[in-house]
């Protein structure tokens, strides 16, 4: 009797092994298929939000600064145009030059000590 159990216990593992595999299988796919809906979603909005002139026009004066023929438009400056310029000298100044950092990790490496870091 117990022969004839593991004979059926046996024959059936493989298939039983399989379906679940299968299972797995379509379950994941069914995420994946969920997931290209999703961008396909947001894609197509995006296509129709670049069909729309208003939204060019929007853009267009955004990031390219363009104005509209027979309009008015301005730019406005920093009213301190060296601040800029003195906050990246002092971020420059605070940094170790590269040759520099390289020779003290040379030297460290050498005295077998930790690596210096410049910054």
């Amino acid at each position: 009797m117990a022969v004839v159990v593991c004979a059926i216990s046996m024959s059936l593992a493989y298939p039983i092994r399989e379906y679940v595999a299968q299972r797995r299988q379509i379950a994941q796919l069914e995420q994946q298929k969920t997931a290209a809906l999703q961008q396909l979603g947001k894609l197509v909005e995006r296509r129709k939000q670049l069909e729309d002139p208003e939204y060019i026009k929007q853009q267009a004066k955004r990031r390219l600064h363009m104005c509209e023929p027979d309009a008015k438009c301005y730019v406005v400056l920093d009213d301190d145009p060296g601040r800029a310029t003195a906050k990246l000298a002092a971020k420059n100044a605070a940094k170790a030059p590269w040759y520099l950092t390289l020779w003290e990790s040379v030297q460290a490496a050498d005295s077998g000590k930790g690596v210096a870091t410049g910054g």
